[in-house]
């Protein structure tokens, strides 16, 4: 939604962390080569996976996906990140999520697009069609068994981000946002705290971040000025900030601060 408004509701797409990986294959030097499903294929299953991609690159601001058109590919997302969002009938966005290397979208059992995906920098990114990856995932099971268990994942995260528009307040969804942030930066799955001093590179604006968390522009620098006046974190430009202290914003995030 725009940063102007009140929280919409929001449906949270499938984002899903779907890396390949091969020394025998053009995955060789791809970004999101150790992320994913790679540890459930073997190497001629991967080498087959990577003969059924169609990679390209995009600059900012193209649209990979548009909601309502018709569904027909996936896009694994090997370089940079992906605004994923939705489009109100009165001229409003809400922010769903982002993508980044290693992460699979278009997932959506819908016929059309059920969200817009929009390249925030220039991205590289492997197109697979509906009925090829439906194909590949008949003829390899671990590929099918990836794909649920990462989709079981996405919709905890889904609930997650539903707790974070509907309850928490507008630091704590400053705070959530950044240690979410830093362990998908550095591919941690687990929950796992963030080291003190860990540097988060951020592509998006400040109007994303406010689209993304339901609050306006000025909640979001008030917000992380506040933040930053604590010690808990360090802004050295706008595209980057370093967590000083991720156990106190851990405490604020979950409202114990």
């Amino acid at each position: 939604m725009s940063s102007h408004g009140k929280a919409a509701a929001v449906y949270h797409p499938l984002a899903i962390n779907l890396a390949a990986s091969s020394s025998a294959t053009p995955c060789e030097n791809c970004g999101a080569r150790h992320l994913g499903l790679c540890d459930a294929l073997s190497d001629e299953e991967l080498a087959f996976f990577s003969r059924a991609a169609h990679r390209m690159s995009l600059p900012v601001g193209k649209l990979l996906l548009e909601e309502g058109e018709p569904a027909q590919h996936f896009y694994n997302v090997n370089a940079g990140t992906v605004r994923l969002f939705k489009t109100l009938q009165d001229g409003r966005r809400q922010i769903t999520g982002f993508a980044s290397a290693g992460h699979f979208i278009g997932l959506a059992s819908s016929e059309l697009n059920v969200i817009s995906a929009e390249a925030v920098e220039p991205v590289r990114l492997c197109r697979f069609s509906r009925a090829g990856l439906q194909a590949l995932s008949e003829d390899y099971p671990a590929l099918e068994r990836k794909l649920l268990s990462l989709a079981m994942h996405e919709l905890v995260l889904n609930q997650e981000q539903m707790l974070l528009l509907g309850r928490k307040t507008a630091l704590e969804r400053i705070a959530s946002f950044l240690l979410a942030w830093a362990r998908r930066q550095e591919a941690c799955a687990t929950g796992k705290l963030p080291k003190p001093n860990t540097r988060l590179s951020l592509a998006l604006s400040r109007s994303d971040l406010a689209d993304y968390l339901g609050v306006t522009i000025e909640t979001v620098s008030r917000s992380l000025s506040h933040l930053k006046n604590d010690g808990l974190i360090e802004i050295p430009n706008t595209h980057e900030i370093i967590l000083r202290r991720p156990q106190a914003l851990e405490n604020i995030a979950e409202g114990a601060g």
